[in-house]
């Protein structure tokens, strides 16, 4: 829809600058316009990050806001919905979001200095196996990725299709409207022409493969 906004919010240790490609595909394919909400991922409190998150979608003026997450920032998205509800129209996309939990997260955290690098909100939200639910009343789509290289790889072995860094089990939430898997890393779904074709077709129109 012309005139319509995505908001990026980023994953744990990123700063937004790493979707260049991604939301330019967006915005040249699509005609979307795209804004970044960034948020220190790895100090700041969750409850902090999502009240910032409901400030930064409150000011926005257009036909229809649509929020687009990868990793962390899909779940930054699901905890603010689930606090603040949104008055503008949209659809939400997750990109490799860990909704069940992260095993690499928790591998990581088994050091004093793995917790330290995750920050409070990662620990707060990928310490732990939970069977969450989309309950919020807008679509979401959830893309998976299938090609095992990535950071997770060095802490430990997945025994399923994964990313590199999240296995697709723990993007799989009960609720959404679609699922997809794409043959990209973690990192590489951010660079990937495809991804953003599927991202871009559905919250356009609501489903993958358009």
């Amino acid at each position: 829809m012309p005139g319509a906004v995505v908001i990026y919010v980023h994953g744990l240790w990123m700063t937004g600058v790493e979707s260049l490609w991604l939301r330019r595909r967006l915005e040249r394919e699509r005609g979307y316009r795209l804004q970044v909400f960034h948020y220190a991922s790895a100090a700041a409190p969750l409850a902090r990050i999502i009240e910032a998150l409901r400030d930064a979608i409150a000011v926005v003026e257009a036909p229809q806001v649509h929020l687009l997450g990868h990793s962390l920032g899909g779940l930054v998205i699901q905890r603010c919905l689930e606090r603040y509800p949104m008055r503008q129209p949209g659809r939400v996309v997750f990109l490799g979001t860990p909704v069940a939990g992260s095993r690499a997260a928790r591998r990581l955290a088994q050091s004093r200095w793995g917790r330290r690098l995750l920050g409070p909100a990662s620990t707060e939200e990928l310490l732990s196996e939970h069977a969450g639910r989309w309950a919020i009343g807008r679509e979401l789509g959830i893309i998976a990725g299938t090609m095992a290289l990535g950071f997770g790889r060095l802490l430990l072995q997945f025994d399923e299709d994964s990313d590199g860094t999240v296995a697709v089990s723990e993007t799989q939430l009960e609720g959404a409207t679609g699922f997809v898997t794409l043959p990209v890393t973690h990192s590489g779904m951010l660079v990937s022409a495809r991804v953003a074709r599927e991202a871009g077709g559905f919250l356009e129109y609501g489903s993958f493969g358009r």
